[in-house]
């Protein structure tokens, strides 16, 4: 399993994703341009001592990233998505990809992967919901799926 951002703004929620992605050994890939500096205090703060040990990866783009990941599906997360994340069989190696926190991924991109494009479901009263607590469910599923293969099940 792996995480991808595309073009996240806030330091804070790739802080707190990072420290999902280094709890669950998963790897996190940056996409375009970015709102912060990756060494900002406030993503070092948010991730606390784990940012150094997040497997990052950063790619100029959506083609860069698809050719680093050879092979691998792709799911593409978005409050417009036709595909609740739930109803999804995902696959060890599956990439899961995420918006700006302002607007999402964009529409373009989108239409261009519609089969690919799933949600979590609210109640409507929201826009979205928070991007790193959009990732922890997403991933959580997934692993889920897995019967959270590699992770501990408590802690001893």
């Amino acid at each position: 399993m792996d995480i991808a951002l595309i073009e996240p703004e806030i330091p804070g929620n790739t802080g707190s994703i990072g420290r999902v992605c280094v709890g669950t050994d998963t790897p996190l890939h940056l996409v375009g341009k970015l709102g912060f500096a990756i060494d900002e205090a406030a993503v070092r703060r948010a991730g606390l001592d784990y940012w150094p040990k997040v497997r990052l990866r950063q790619h100029a783009d959506l083609p860069a990233l698809q050719a680093a990941l050879p092979g691998q599906r792709l799911w593409f997360f978005s409050a417009h998505g036709a595909t609740r994340y739930d109803q999804v069989t995902y696959r060890p190696d599956d990439v899961l990809v995420f918006g700006r926190e302002s607007c999402g991924l964009p529409q373009e991109m989108l239409e261009h992967h519609a089969a690919q494009v799933v949600f979590l479901p609210t109640n409507g009263e929201i826009r979205s919901l928070n991007l790193a607590n959009c990732v922890t469910a997403a991933l959580y599923e997934a692993l889920r799926q897995q019967d959270f293969a590699g992770l501990r099940s408590r802690q001893t």
